[in-house]
């Protein structure tokens, strides 16, 4: 049992599982307001007004809220759950309609060694409950919009369907999710792959979407109609008649060699509506149609709203209003030039009218009103493009509101469109497109500077290019341009003169580094660069005057903007820092060897080693003490005074470094603090120290954990004491606020004592803990396989009191725990499975505890 202990009157939670503190800490989403991300799918629940929920691929899952905002549901997700993130399927309960499920996992190659979970909640995703599945689930991978390949059954809610991927088929609970099993009548696993070339599109997508037919059971017993959509090119969609007990292709369905994107049925008309496209998506798709199946007469019709020889795009959201029958939406996939095309019918898609239509080329008649007063920047101000792109891309996700035809709602690759006036569609033909996102924050953040005397921050951001943040809490008015890129890779200040910014990014037609003289507010291109120029990190020299790059195809230097030169006595892609106080010097690592310029980088000499490392993760110099540099490695943390001659390893428990930053000190003559991503005593979690790591608090919780430690940015702010920024993979940009004192030495003291101590629990020996965080409580539940495999449930999520857990030791003798690391390169934890599982090998650097079948 976990034991707790909570020091309120202190402000503070100290953790007696490690030998740090715990620090309470406020976090709030910096406000970009657009979403930034792509949306795959939108659900609304059937039987329930208002509650309705989005899925993105890489930030986790969203409920939505009355007033149009957006509140996240998994920002419990750490570096030990992070694939949570990756959400491939929702599923909304119609029946017991605070019941939600949500199949995680974020990649089926080795990218991601973690099988995938069925994720359930009795709460609307206040907090969740976990089953792990035997197979890898893909959130972020090709096809994700396709869907929903998960599905609550409307007559009998105990029983589940999940259309798997990498050919594992169709799979069944007939307990709320808590247990899985092979559906194995159900032989279509689909084969259908969308690169070979690659690992991460060789993957096949497999099942598409489950749909049952509401109308064709009762309630209290299983639904008997099933129908099944596969991503195959011939034979694809599937019905059963007897609950799942038998199933057969559905007879003439339109043979194109397309692939159906999605299935929805339509209860008052007894027809099953089907979207195809000839790409699995999300970017891809040239050709496709629009096909309905009357369950009644066995009658396929195609309903496409442009012919096969017109048609340049497929088809992907499809949309019914379940107030008015034979109203239906459905959206191109991707319809790239001049925008995005949704289409509206009124007669069960005999005719439609689209949201924009040609009036003579270059002429179009827009047949809506954009609103992007919510997020101003999703639009280039100083853009000169003949035609914007207002409506979109990657439009997989599209949903009616079944209890408002006014609402609709709409994913993209960038943000969630919608209003409250769809029904104008239909008398003025002009709808309303307004962003929608607002509370969804689904940005992968690349870098953050807070220049002193700068703004409130700047970021450089992937896919979104980067902004110019005055305010935390109101959405920036424009990107990162002049120059634009798709995204920022890399972004710095010069120490001495912080007006000074530098910025590297990737472009078709401009030089990859741009430069502002006033805090990033404007930018101008710097042509040492050209478009080919790779992208990657940079670092500005104290004054302003050289600039080094850091790419996979080497290092590069330029001073006064000549062209750059590869600096060759680095290799590719090292780790660069500026000085911040002495223009000549600049530091970099790779490997385990660090390196010193002390000739504004036009020349580097390898110095030292850093300990055991054999990767630096980052490098951060004092931003004001010459000379004064810290490095995070595999193996813990460094920091030296003499410009990187030697470095002294950071003690009290520090294993791992990742990103880490500077803040602004307690006093003037205090040392900055040190925020960032660490392994302390075996806990890996954003940490803090204000005294060169002496002392450290954890400061994420429980209800904030920010996913991959690996992938996140952090730095301070030089402007606010105790205030710190973490750019996340895929939930946007978190600042922090302390909200509780700092803990003394004495406590820390205290906690390192207490962390070597064992006490007895029951029956067996475990570490006594007290933590800032809500413990999470487990439960044993299973899949069931045909091997009968059974695997672990457990409860995800926060709660307004502790609860209990089983814990084991982290040292290298002692016991794992199901399904969690026994082995990898440099993994130095517990190498013993428990009972019944075994060691599994899953790459080089990770093995996992398996079930032992």
């Amino acid at each position: 049992m976990r034991q707790t202990v909570a020091l309120i009157a202190t402000g503070y939670l100290v953790d007696l599982v490690h030998g740090a503190a715990s620090q309470a800490y406020t976090w709030k989403n910096v406000v970009t307001g657009g979403g930034g991300g792509f949306t795959p799918g939108i659900v609304f629940n059937p039987s329930a007004q208002g509650v309705a929920y989005a899925r993105t691929d890489i930030g986790g899952a969203y409920r939505l809220n009355s007033d149009d905002t957006w509140t996240p549901l998994m920002d419990w997700a750490n570096n030990s759950n992070w694939h949570d993130w990756g959400i491939d399927a929702i599923a909304t309960d119609p029946i017991d309609t605070d019941r939600v499920y949500v199949a995680v996992g974020m990649y089926t190659n080795d990218w991601d060694p973690n099988d995938g979970s069925i994720l359930r909640s009795t709460d609307q995703g206040d907090t969740w409950a976990e089953t792990k599945l035997p197979f890898k689930v893909g959130g972020n991978m090709p096809g994700r919009g396709v869907g929903e390949r998960l599905a609550v059954d409307p007559n009998d809610n105990s029983i589940l369907y999940f259309g798997a991927r990498s050919g594992h088929g169709l799979w069944k609970s007939t307990d709320y999710g808590e247990t899985w099993s092979n559906v194995t009548a159900f032989t279509w696993t689909g084969t259908y792959i969308q690169d070979a070339s690659s690992t991460y599109t060789s993957d096949p997508v497999g099942i598409a979407w489950v749909t049952f037919d509401s109308t064709s059971g009762s309630s209290g017993s299983a639904t008997p109609r099933i129908f099944v959509g596969v991503v195959d090119t011939g034979e694809s969609v599937f019905v059963s008649e007897d609950a799942g007990e038998t199933w057969a292709w559905v007879s003439g369905e339109p043979m194109y060699g397309f692939l159906p994107h999605k299935g929805i049925l339509s209860p008052s008309e007894h027809t099953l509506y089907i979207s195809y496209a000839n790409g699995a998506g999300p970017y891809d798709g040239t050709n496709g149609t629009v096909h309905k199946y009357n369950i009644t007469s066995g009658v396929w019709t195609d309903i496409s709203p442009t012919s096969l020889a017109d048609t340049y795009y497929g088809y992907g959201g499809l949309a019914v209003d379940l107030q008015v029958p034979g109203t239906i939406m459905v959206a191109a996939l991707n319809c790239w030039w001049p925008d995005e095309l949704i289409f509206r019918s009124l007669d069960s898609g005999a005719t439609w009218s689209p949201i924009w239509a040609w009036n003579g080329y270059p002429s179009i008649d827009y047949y809506y009103t954009y609103d992007i007063s919510n997020a101003p920047w999703l639009q280039d101000d100083t853009s000169t493009d003949q035609f914007p792109v207002r409506v979109g891309w990657m439009v997989e996700a599209l949903a009616i509101d079944p209890f408002d035809s006014n609402h609709w709602l709409y994913g993209t690759g960038e943000t969630i469109y919608g209003s409250h006036d769809l029904l104008k569609w239909d008398t003025s033909h002009n709808v309303t497109v307004q962003s929608l996102a607002v509370g969804i924050e689904e940005m992968a953040v690349l870098g953050l500077i807070t220049p002193p005397g700068g703004p409130a921050l700047l970021s450089a951001v992937g896919d979104d290019c980067g902004f110019y943040h005055t305010s935390l809490t109101t959405a920036p008015s424009q990107y990162f341009h002049t120059p634009t890129y798709s995204s920022t890779n890399g972004i710095d200040y010069a120490g001495n003169k912080p007006a000074n910014i530098v910025r590297s990014g990737s472009s078709d037609t401009d030089p990859t580094l741009a430069l502002s003289s006033n805090f990033g507010s404007t930018w101008y291109a710097d042509y040492a660069a050209t478009s080919s120029t790779p992208t990657g990190q940079v670092a500005y020299s104290a004054d302003a005057d050289t600039i080094l790059l850091s790419t996979s195809s080497g290092v590069l230097r330029s001073q006064n903007s000549a062209t750059l030169a590869t600096v060759a006595s680095l290799p590719a892609s090292a780790i660069i820092a500026s000085d911040k106080a002495n223009n000549t010097f600049f530091y970099a690592a790779s490997g385990a060897t660090f390196y010193l310029s002390t000739d504004t980088a036009a020349t580097f000499t390898a110095t030292t080693t850093l300990g055991a490392s054999t990767t630096v993760n980052a490098l951060r110099a004092h931003p004001s003490a010459a000379g004064d540099i810290w490095a995070s490695t595999d193996t813990g943390l460094f920091h030296s005074t003499d410009s990187g001659n030697s470095f002294t390893q950071i003690g009290s428990g520090c294993t791992e470094g990742w990103s880490f930053g500077f803040g602004k000190p307690a006093s003037d003559d205090a040392y900055p603090v040190l925020f960032g991503f660490f392994t302390i005593d075996g806990v890996t979690g954003l940490y803090k120290t204000e005294d060169e790591g002496v002392n450290w608090q954890m400061i994420s919780d429980s209800s904030y954990g920010f996913g991959a430690a690996s992938a996140n940015i952090v730095n301070g702010d030089l402007a606010t004491y105790g205030r710190v920024f973490v750019g996340t993979n895929g939930r946007g940009i978190f600042y922090g606020d302390a909200s509780g004192t700092v803990p003394s030495a004495t406590a820390t003291a205290t906690a390192t004592a207490a962390a070597s101590s064992t006490v007895k629990v029951g029956s067996s020996s475990s570490t006594a803990s007290s933590s800032s965080t809500v413990g999470s409580s487990t439960s044993t539940a299973g899949v069931t396989t045909s091997k009968s495999t059974t695997l672990s449930t457990t409860t995800k999520g926060t709660s307004s009191s502790a609860t209990t857990s089983t814990t084991t030791g982290s040292t290298a003798t002692g016991t794992s725990t199901a399904y969690g690391q026994c082995g990898g390169s440099g993994y130095t934890g517990p190498t013993a499975c428990p009972s019944g599982y075994t060691c599994t090998y899953e790459n080089a650097f990770y093995s996992q505890c398996e079930y032992a079948t």
